[in-house]
């Protein structure tokens, strides 16, 4: 690499070193500790991830998260194409972007308070206005959903923009050839437009996964894990057993297991994608 490439990187590999690599590797000692951060910690091995494989609670937030996944990821695949597809070349195109893409600009605490307030059950305004409500604060079924619907809210408008940027490289002369050929609309938008959406959509379901799985923010200021431990993901579990419990080492035995299933899942869509370009 030439001399003057290698100034222009070392800013950046500094950045990585100091932010990525260094808080990993020690992630990566922290595994082997039993340490609660108020005293010396004491090398265990193994053990933290052997405690791992009998956690059950560890294994419960891992059904939950993947519960959380297969619900949340579905739905902003679906809206964020329909969304997209419908909207091209109208009017509203722009501002309907615009506002869907809001919700990521607002801060999370702040959308919480809205959500509270327009959502709770028992005072909101929604039940005010249509007298019917979500129970998600002591229906375990009804407070994913909750969760689920938050996180739409909050990311559909990015998964639009998504779409709409790989629409836009749809070339016209397949539109034009189909419509020559006799396909109807429904034909056109079927079997020419959705096909080349598809390594836009994986894009979007590997972001989406990584997302899901490392959930923890919207959890943690709606429901805190409740009712009943109903939306306790992975992220939550983390957190309580590092910060409430103290249990760093194990804490940190954990982040790996996070680490490596957000890889798996992950490298498995990567290995779609790269399928579906060839």
């Amino acid at each position: 690499m030439p001399r003057r490439a290698w100034l222009l990187a070392a800013p950046a590999l500094l950045l990585l070193a100091a932010f990525v690599l260094a808080p990993a590797l020690s992630v990566l000692r922290y595994a082997g500790w039993d340490w609660s951060g108020l005293s010396a910690p004491t090398p265990v091995g193994w053990a933290n991830a052997a405690r791992l494989g009998r956690d059950p609670e560890f294994w419960r937030a891992l059904r939950i998260t993947g519960l959380f996944a297969l619900l949340l990821l579905p739905a902003f695949l679906w809206l964020s194409q329909t969304i997209a597809l419908g909207i091209e070349g109208t009017p509203l195109a722009r501002p309907v972007k615009a506002l869907l893409f809001l919700p990521g600009l607002l801060t999370l605490a702040g959308s919480v308070i809205a959500w509270t307030l327009l959502y709770e059950p028992s005072y909101g305004f929604v039940r005010e206005l249509v007298g019917l409500a979500l129970p998600w604060d002591f229906e375990p079924w009804a407070a994913l959903v909750f969760v689920v619907l938050f996180t739409l809210w909050q990311y559909v408008g990015y998964g639009v923009l998504v779409v709409s940027a790989a629409l836009r490289g749809v070339p016209a002369e397949l539109r034009e050839a189909a419509r020559t050929d006799g396909a109807s609309e429904y034909q056109l938008e079927r079997f020419v437009v959705r096909p080349l959406l598809r390594p836009a959509l994986l894009f979007l379901a590997v972001i989406g996964a990584v997302a899901a799985i490392q959930s923890y923010s919207a959890v943690f200021l709606l429901t805190r894990g409740g009712p009943f431990g109903s939306t306790r993901v992975l992220g939550l579990y983390l957190y309580e057993t590092a910060f409430e419990r103290l249990q760093l080492g194990y804490a940190a035995a954990m982040t790996l297991a996070v680490l490596l299933v957000t890889l798996a899942v992950a490298g498995l869509q990567a290995w779609l994608l790269s399928r579906r370009l060839r």
